[in-house]
């Protein structure tokens, strides 16, 4: 009693653990105020999706800081071998592919006995703290190739975007914006989340700009290398590639409007190492052009006339007074290491994030409250304790959400009525096992540990394999996704704490308080009643032999996925931009008609726009491809997109524009890729883990029939249209989850079975077993479909490629556990039977007895 007592203690101490960490995203403000605030703002933060907000992925271009170091470390190694006459051709340059990281500098020596001095001063002038050489140097028949070390490049990458972040971050502040997230993701790109900004355009062409400020000498006779650089009036200049100062020396800009003359200059000042450095290179080269480049333009080149001491200048062009101000933002806050082009965009409207929510929280409840009643429909007082340990399950999730520091996004809302209704498996399979139980008559607290520890085997296997798909989701997947990944997790784990120790725990106690209250130990010996109308009919349905048209059931299944194919083939996939890459717009334009509309994007040269009425009357969708294939996407369809809505502003002035979603060709295909690779990992880690865990044929029914299941779900998103966006490969994720769950469970039972009488005829265990599991699996299908339909319904175009996909995976996926899962096992076990192998290898308790026989 006293260990029941402590792990009681231990049950309710997680479950107040987890409420209180959920509290704060519900209290009222009033009780709020009187709390500590390092307690009450640890609340769940809204994803852009539902508050409204914008969010762009920066890549680095990679390829010009490989080219500028490589071009720093060359002209140092040349300058020291003129140093030390050796002599040599003039070099050449070249970069290979655009993604590559092995550009070169290559020259022949004059002496080839000059090599050794070339790899010692190449290491002097490149070596890294860690005793590498930045340089890879290699010398053939006097010529020298020079291209950077591969471990330097991945170094000196992870250390440019991490500077990059701090460099972003300080230019998101410098503007105001409330809370900006900037975030590195995967190698080489960079995440700005911007809540509560609709209209991106300036932050853009702040966070496009590099702001790399550098002096430069006009070239002379003596200067080694050349290039040209042009102004914004189109003069062209002849200057040193050699940096003579970098702009990292600036401490401070402004832009103000000149003394002498009015015009907007941008005033800058170095700091000590710069203003001292500022000072000699002026007092050297009076008389010499001095060029300030800005982002490879030339914005000064004014004539050096006298030593210029303080550190201080100032930059005069064609500025604009908020132009200047923008320049010295950036200058102020440090030149970007490296160019960030931007490769995706996407926008959502605060009001659209609005509706998001509400419908998100309506189709929740009314899914959660669909379930409960169901649950309790079906056990009475039974259900009545899971449901409130399925209501503990999800304030637990809610808990650890807050803990984590996660976001909430529409994906993770639809996560949490997926979670609910995939959690009551454990405990429909948890009260049917006490159901069996006790109609073999055994006493209620005997049939409730019973029935437990007969459950709990089949509990983790098929959680554990629906885990395997949701960690692929978290590993492979992107914002959003990740959320919808860790909400399914949590709440999987979450379920089986509730499930198999909470309700475990409160059934017990029932119990035991009943039989306290009675002195008949004849009555304290009497098993649990399940008494219910549903109950009593699934009951009735036991009996149904389901191989009996076994190859009807299977030619069914092969047909339908057959015409599931041919129609991925045509009319194929509607695709979104986050495979298509591209651009779509939601708008709400109040005065304009379709045709005024298509007049109007027309008039404005934009001819390869589709446009679609979308939802209610002057709602509108608005497509157009990628522009250009590069991947650019700043150059071309950001662009595009700018000019787009500037001309539809003009023509109707109360235009909204809902949702932006600008995708690069980089970022589609490698979706795409990752997509792929995603449903491939997530076959083999489950036959894998089911091969190990049960037999071959086993593991290989179970995987066949999920990739009937997915081809079935892809032929249904070609039949109907839905678009085949990043929410969609969750669905089909979610489906192999679910799926092979359903599975597993009867898989499981036929197992048992078979222990229980290996002689038995293997389609009577089959049909034994799948009767024995068919109400668990009705019963579960049902109230996931209940926890789906509202969502399906109520839940709006956000999630339908979600939500109305998983009601169909989950008729398709509840009707192939019976009939063909049984089916494919059928045919692999009696090919097994032929072959003179038994169904299951011997168990460790029976090798040991077999060899105790043994003399």
């Amino acid at each position: 009693m006293a260990r029941f007592s402590f792990r009681g203690f231990v049950y309710v101490l997680i479950v107040m653990l987890g409420l209180l960490s959920a509290a704060p995203n519900i209290l009222p403000q009033s009780i709020k105020q009187q709390l500590p605030t390092w307690y009450t703002t640890s609340t769940l933060s809204l994803g852009l999706d539902l508050q409204g907000g914008s969010h762009l992925l920066l890549a680095a271009d990679t390829n010009a800081l490989f080219e500028k170091q490589l071009n720093s470390f060359s002209s140092d190694l040349l300058s020291e071998l003129r140093s030390q006459n050796v002599r040599y051709t003039k070099a050449s340059h070249s970069l290979t592919h655009k993604d590559s990281r092995s550009g070169s500098v290559v020259f022949t020596l004059r002496n080839a006995d000059d090599a050794r001095k070339v790899n010692d001063i190449a290491y002097q002038i490149s070596a890294q703290p860690n005793g590498s050489s930045a340089l890879d140097v290699e010398i053939k028949q006097s010529t020298v190739t020079l291209t950077l070390n591969e471990l330097y490049t991945e170094q000196l990458v992870k250390d440019t975007l991490s500077r990059s972040v701090e460099v972003v971050r300080k230019r998101l502040n410098e503007t105001g914006l409330t809370e900006p997230s900037v975030t590195l993701q995967g190698k080489d790109a960079i995440l700005v989340q911007m809540p509560g900004m609709s209209d991106p355009t300036q932050v853009k062409k702040l966070l496009g700009t590099t702001a790399q400020m550098t002096f430069h000498w006009a070239a002379n006779s003596q200067s080694e290398q050349v290039m040209n650089k042009q102004d914004a009036a189109g003069n062209t200049y002849r200057l040193e590639q050699k940096v003579a100062l970098e702009g990292e020396h600036i401490t401070d800009a402004a832009g103000v409007l000149s003394s002498e003359n009015g015009q907007p200059v941008v005033t800058f000042r170095l700091d000590s190492a710069g203003a001292k450095q500022f000072a000699t290179m002026t007092r050297d080269n009076i008389g010499r052009v001095l060029a300030i480049v800005l982002d490879d333009k030339v914005v000064t080149a004014p004539v050096i006339n006298s030593v210029i001491p303080g550190g201080r200048g100032e930059i005069t062009g064609n500025f604009t007074l908020p132009e200047a101000g923008n320049t010295a933002l950036m200058l102020r806050t440090g030149a970007l290491p490296v160019p960030l082009t931007i490769i995706e965009e996407r926008t959502v409207g605060p009001d659209l994030g609005s509706d998001a929510i509400q419908t998100g929280v309506e189709s929740g409840v009314a899914g959660a409250l669909l379930v409960l009643a169901f649950m309790v429909a079906i056990y009475g007082r039974w259900g009545a304790i899971a449901s409130f340990a399925l209501c503990i399950n999800m304030a637990l999730v809610f808990g650890a959400l807050t803990l984590f520091g996660a976001t909430l996004t529409l994906p993770g809302i639809a996560g949490l009525i997926l979670t609910m209704g995939m959690a009551v498996d454990a405990n429909i399979l948890i009260n049917e096992r006490i159901r069996e139980e006790s109609k073999k008559g055994r006493p209620a607290a005997s049939a409730i540990e019973v029935g437990f520890d007969k459950a709990f085997a089949t509990i983790v296997d098929s959680n554990f394999t629906t885990l395997i798909a949701v960690s692929l989701l978290f590993m492979f997947g992107s914002g959003p996704i990740k959320g919808f990944a860790i909400t399914i997790a949590l709440g999987l784990v979450s379920s089986v704490f509730t499930a198999v120790a909470l309700t475990k725990m409160l059934m017990l106690r029932v119990v035991k308080s009943k039989q306290k209250n009675t002195q008949d130990r004849a009555q304290q010996r009497v098993p649990l009643r399940f008494s219910s109308p549903l109950l009593r009919l699934s009951d009735k349905l036991r009996g149904i032999n389901f191989l009996a048209k076994r190859k009807i059931a299977l030619a069914v299944s092969v047909v339908l996925t057959v015409l599931s194919i041919g129609l991925f083939a045509k009319p194929g996939l509607h695709y979104g931009v986050d495979f298509t890459g591209g651009t779509m717009i939601e708008l709400t334009a109040p005065t304009l008609t379709t045709d005024e509309l298509r007049n109007v994007i027309e008039s404005n040269g934009f001819d390869q726009i589709a446009i679609q009425e979308y939802g209610s009357e002057h709602h509108y969708l608005l497509r157009a491809p990628v522009l250009d294939s590069s991947g650019e996407l700043e150059n071309s369809n950001a662009k595009q997109t700018d000019a787009l809505k500037r001309a539809i502003s003009q023509a109707d002035s109360e235009v909204s524009f809902d949702k932006i979603d600008m995708v690069g060709p980089k970022v589609s295909g490698g979706f795409a890729e990752l997509s792929i690779l995603a449903l491939l990992i997530a076959g083999g880690g489950m036959l894998v883990y089911l091969w190990a865990r049960f037999e071959a044929h086993f593991a290989s029914a179970a995987l066949l029939t999920v990739i009937l299941d997915l081809t079935k779900t892809i032929g249904f998103f070609a039949l109907t249209g839905i678009e085949f966006n990043l929410t969609a490969v969750a669905a089909l994720l979610a489906l192999i989850g679910y799926s092979i769950n359903d599975k597993v469970v009867v898989l499981d039972r036929i197992r048992e079975l078979l222990r229980l009488d290996p002689n038995k005829p293997l389609a009577d265990t089959i049909n034994d077993a799948v009767n024995s599991t068919l109400s668990r699996t009705v019963f579960t299908s049902v109230t996931t479909l209940l926890a789906l339909l509202p969502m399906a319904i109520f839940g709006g175009d956000a999630v339908k490629s979600f939500a109305v996909p998983m009601v169909f995976a989950v008729v398709i996926g509840t009707s192939s556990t019976l009939f063909i899962t049984s089916t494919l096992l059928y045919l692999l076990g009696s090919r097994r039977e032929k072959q003179g192998k038994a169904q299951l290898k011997p168990t460790a308790e029976e090798i040991k007895a077999s060899l105790s026989h043994i003399p």
